[in-house]
């Protein structure tokens, strides 16, 4: 159900982009959210209330309901809405199903490039339906390698790089991967630890939206996830389990205090 809703939730901002959009801003020229972004919530809103009556839903445009059965589904309608708006095709829909524990669950569908990526606590991470094994090849040889190796990928604001409170944190660990990319979709990203493509990602302040769906995925995979509070902020780190101890290490580096 989870990668049938991403899917459709995907397709229909698509469409909704290829009959023109205008965007309102948030909280920045590049914080934005349009018609798609509401829609392809709604839509998804609707098919969860009709069939998990019981469980709570809370999404990115304002979906708000209290379950009764001690799960909730965390909605992302349009992830990388600033890319979407502009063209790229790095930009997906995502989900993720969660207990008072932990996340159980997550879907992630990138539709122009068309791929789907799902995984869980009791279901192995698979792309487009093939397991994703690249954190067990070669004996978990990936889980071993240090971040100095591996590209990493991020997302900072240019404003939070003027805030030094955040900067060196960022500066920490950004210098210590052997390259960078910053793409603008943390489940895109995420997606792309699990299967390989990005060798780790490290990211602050990400709401239940942006981290959930891909935290299950990676975790299903095989990797490794941490969160760490460094000068009033919570960064979010996924990849193997030797870059997230380092990734985590470079951070505390930058702490003030």
């Amino acid at each position: 159900m989870a990668a049938a809703l991403v899917r459709e939730a995907g397709q229909l901002a698509l469409l909704m982009r290829m009959a023109g959009l205008e965007a309102e801003q948030k909280t920045s020229v590049s914080d934005v959210v349009t018609a798609a972004d509401r829609a392809a919530e709604a839509y998804v809103l609707e098919q969860l209330r009709r069939c998990r009556p019981e469980d709570g839903i809370l999404g990115e445009e304002g979906a708000s309901v209290q379950g009764t059965s001690g799960r909730t589904w965390v909605i992302d309608p349009v992830d990388g809405t600033y890319n979407f708006l502009h063209g790229s095709t790095y930009w997906c829909s995502a989900i993720a199903l969660k207990d008072s524990r932990d996340v159980l669950l997550g879907a992630v569908f990138q539709p122009e490039e068309d791929k789907l990526w799902v995984g869980g606590q009791d279901r192995p991470a698979t792309l487009n339906g093939e397991v994703l094994t690249s954190f067990s090849d070669d004996g978990g040889r990936r889980n071993a390698t240090a971040v100095a190796e591996l590209g990493a990928a991020t997302y900072i604001h240019p404003s939070w790089l003027m805030d030094p409170m955040c900067a060196m944190p960022w500066h920490a660990a950004a210098t210590s991967a052997a390259s960078l990319r910053m793409l603008g979709s943390g489940s895109c990203d995420l997606g792309r630890v699990a299967d390989g493509q990005l060798g780790c990602w490290f990211q602050h302040s990400c709401p239940e939206w942006d981290w959930l769906p891909g935290k299950a995925i990676v975790l299903a995979a095989g990797g490794a996830v941490d969160t760490v509070r460094i000068n009033g902020l919570e960064w979010f780190i996924a990849g193997g389990t030797t870059a997230v101890r380092q990734l985590r290490a470079a951070l505390e580096s930058g702490s003030v205090g």
